[in-house]
C-alpha cells in the first residue's frame, strides 16, 4: 500500500524534487535556470551563491538550485547536494581551454556520497555560436563514458532562445517519475 500511494504522490505531484545547477562561471547556468522559469532570457549577472526557484513540468515540481560557479564558489558547492536527485552541469561549449576544469569538477561531484543516486543531466550551452563543440565531443572530453554509477544525459541547448530546454524537462521528469 505504502509503494503504491508513493507512486501516486509522484504522479499527482505532491513531492519537490531537489535539482542543482553547477557549471564554471559563465557558462550560463542562470540563464538556464530563468529560461526554465519564465521561457525568455532574463538578463543576468554573475551568481555570488545560490539562486532558487521551484519550476512545475506537468505537475511534477522541482526545486532548483543555481549555484555560483567562480572558483572561489565551487569550493562550497557540496553544502547543496543533501537530497538532490539530478544534478544539472551547464557547460558551455565555446570554452575548450576550460573543459578539462569542468570534468575534473563533475568527477569530483559525483564521488560525494550525497550525490550517489542523483541523474546527472549535461547541458551543451551556447550551440548557437559558430565553432562551439557537439554533444559527442563534449561527453568524450567529460568521459561521460566512463561513468557508470549514476544515470547520465547530454542535451545540446541554447539558453538564450530556449533551444533544447524542453527536452532537458522531460528527461529531468521522466528519471524523477521513474525513481
Amino acid at each position: 500500500m505504502g509503494f503504491l500511494l508513493t507512486k501516486m504522490m509522484a504522479v499527482f505531484g505532491d513531492r519537490e524534487h531537489k535539482v542543482i545547477i553547477v557549471g564554471l562561471d559563465n557558462a550560463g547556468k542562470t540563464t538556464v535556470l530563468y529560461q526554465f522559469l519564465t521561457k525568455e532570457a532574463v538578463l543576468t549577472s554573475p551568481t555570488i551563491g545560490s539562486n532558487v526557484e521551484e519550476i512545475t513540468v506537468r505537475k511534477t515540481n522541482f526545486l532548483v538550485w543555481d549555484i555560483g560557479g567562480q572558483e572561489s564558489l565551487r569550493a562550497s558547492w557540496y553544502s547543496y547536494y543533501c537530497n538532490t536527485e539530478i544534478v544539472i552541469l551547464v557547460v558551455d561549449s565555446t570554452d575548450r581551454e576550460r573543459l578539462t576544469l569542468t570534468k575534473d569538477e563533475l568527477h569530483q561531484m559525483l564521488a560525494h556520497e550525497d550525490l550517489q543516486k542523483a541523474a546527472v543531466l549535461v547541458l551543451a550551452n551556447k550551440q548557437d555560436v559558430k565553432g562551439s563543440m557537439t554533444v559527442a565531443e563534449i561527453s568524450e572530453y567529460l568521459t561521460l563514458d566512463s561513468i557508470t554509477t549514476h544515470s547520465w544525459h547530454v542535451q545540446a541547448c541554447c539558453a538564450l532562445t530556449g533551444e533544447g530546454l524542453p527536452a532537458s524537462l522531460d528527461w529531468m521528469q521522466s528519471k524523477v517519475l521513474a525513481n
